[in-house]
């Protein structure tokens, strides 16, 4: 019996099932606001949606034009997509004739310039979060920045780390225990995650706009020269177009070890970048063009598929809440948005990461090593641009996979996975999750990336018109069933009570802003083993 099967089977005990039923999920929703004709908002942040700082479900990420919507951590998957649902049509009773975009990649947008930094008040924290947006667009350019994806937050409950834990025999005590099972599990997902960008990748084109005056290697669709496609792509976010950079390529984040992903982590996040020390840390007049000269200004700069996590305490950096108090729960960071879902993830979906993260966990995870790691960047290149290519082979530590072989190999390893997921809920929704995916294997015409050209196609419309089509029926869908009056009510509470909470933050802020950031890096001199 190997080792996989063995913890799978613990799990499948009439004792511990139900344990399962109590994985903690939360979703982050990014997506782009756009006014009626599809161009980029330039409004501010809606005063009626709250405070972008303070509010706890709704937010923006890079501009004030993208918003961010957060589910709180729940063990029911209905009731993450229903607060999500709820969310987005309190968003549609407040936009007026603003329109929430549907696709990862972005609308048409103007010059680097137009593209608002989202602003969080006179807080030291708020003016923090401003200025690491500012030098994200220094860095990187504001464009980048534009595009939307699904932050998939998940952790496995106590009771089953406990059963594990005893099986292995394991002398750690049940927090080092779980955080070097959560460092196995990051090590699988990195080998295997080309599959998710298979499956659900929703973003083979994009705007010609959005590469206005970059190197690329995308070609027209058709006759349609507004659009720019691969025409094999998956994923073009998880691409050289997207969130990536070649500075962090030096800093070859090691998973195999807490103590090494923090120490090349720390070594980002305090060490002077020449490039970025050129830029300066304030212009001219002595505003600020970024937070520091370092690589990596804070953590959440460092582009990854998956990130270890910890809940950090008000002005704790996150990387000395993880270093002295281990991982909490894992992001998974990897998935477009869908664009025929209505808030852009289905129960399908979440079922099939449900089992994919249990299957990365319970798998045995060797630790990596460099051969390896430069493979698992070739494997996500090659399934971002030619992952629908019947022909694409993937290789991993010399032994080279044709994608469909391997994708199903994978399924076939899932499946037990998913009957001792359903056993434990009483239900078929795993098993039926991993059946209705399966065909996409055989057929990539069945995916959403195929599925978004083939529309484009058939419509003769290009990217932009199909995407605010879509964008459209969407906000029809939401708008057609508003939120019954005391749900109304309490997010209309929240947004206020958010408000308050900006204003009093600012109130009682008397530090000098220079002083509060010098305190805040002097977190990262810390031992991660004290």
């Amino acid at each position: 019996m190997s080792v996989f099967e063995r913890r799978l089977g613990l799990l499948d005990q009439p004792a511990t099932r139900p344990l399962l039923t109590q994985v903690v999920r939360g979703i982050e929703k990014e997506s782009l606001r756009v006014d009626a004709a599809g161009n980029l908002s330039q409004r501010p942040h809606p005063r009626a949606l709250g405070s972008a700082l303070t509010h706890p479900s709704i937010t923006t990420d890079f501009s004030e034009a993208l918003l961010e919507f957060i589910t709180p951590p729940s063990t029911s998957v209905a009731e993450t997509l229903a607060t999500l649902e709820q969310i987005h049509r309190f968003a549609y009773q407040v936009l007026d004739d603003e329109l929430i975009w549907v696709n990862s990649m972005p609308c048409v947008l103007g010059e680097d310039a137009d593209i608002p930094v989202a602003r969080y008040g006179s807080s030291n924290i708020g003016r923090m979060k401003t200025i690491y947006r500012i030098g994200l667009g220094h860095r990187y350019g504001r464009l980048m920045q534009t595009i939307a994806g699904i932050h998939y937050n998940w952790s496995l409950p106590d009771s089953c780390w406990e059963v594990l834990r005893a099986d292995d025999g394991a002398g750690q005590s049940l927090q080092e225990y779980k955080t070097a099972r959560y460092f196995g599990l990051i090590r699988n997902f990195r080998r295997y995650f080309w599959l998710l960008l298979y499956l659900f990748g929703a973003a083979p084109a994009v705007c010609r706009s959005f590469v206005r005056g970059r190197e690329h290697r995308l070609v027209p669709f058709g006759a349609d020269s507004h659009s720019l496609h691969a025409p094999h792509a998956t994923s073009l976010r998880m691409g050289n177009l997207g969130y990536q950079s070649n500075a962090q390529q030096q800093l070859n984040i090691c998973y195999n070890s807490l103590d090494s992903y923090i120490s090349h982590l720390r070594q980002g996040l305090t060490t002077p970048y020449p490039p970025y020390a050129a830029l300066g840390l304030k212009d001219a007049d002595g505003s600020y063009r970024q937070l520091s000269k370092s690589l990596l200004q804070i953590e959440n700069e460092f582009y990854s598929t998956i990130r270890p996590k910890r809940t950090s305490d008000k002005g704790e950096v996150p990387l000395r809440a993880l270093g002295q108090h281990g991982v909490e729960y894992i992001e998974v960071r990897c998935i477009d948005l869908n664009p025929y879902a209505p808030v852009g993830i289905d129960a399908g979906q979440i079922r099939f990461l449900d089992t994919f993260l249990l299957f990365c966990l319970l798998s045995e995870s060797p630790p990596t090593s460099p051969d390896e790691h430069r493979l698992v960047q070739l494997n996500q290149h090659q399934v971002v641009y030619r992952g629908r290519d019947p022909d694409l082979k993937l290789e991993i530590l010399g032994r080279e996979h044709k994608l469909t072989d391997w994708a199903r190999e994978l399924f076939a390893a899932l499946m037990p996975v998913a009957a001792v997921c359903d056993a434990a809920y009483g239900s078929d929704d795993h098993g039926a999750a991993l059946l209705a995916l399966a065909p996409r294997i055989k057929d990539a015409s069945l995916t959403p990336a195929a599925r978004l050209l083939a529309e484009m196609a058939a419509t003769r419309q290009s990217y932009f018109q199909t995407a605010l089509r879509q964008a459209r029926e969407h906000r029809d869908q939401f708008r057609a069933t508003p939120l019954d009056p005391a749900t109304l009510a309490r997010y209309q509470t929240m947004a206020t009570q958010s408000l308050a909470d900006q204003a009093s933050l600012e109130a009682a802020d008397k530090t000098d802003f220079a002083q509060f950031l010098a305190a805040y890096y002097a977190q990262y001199d810390f031992d991660p083993n004290a």
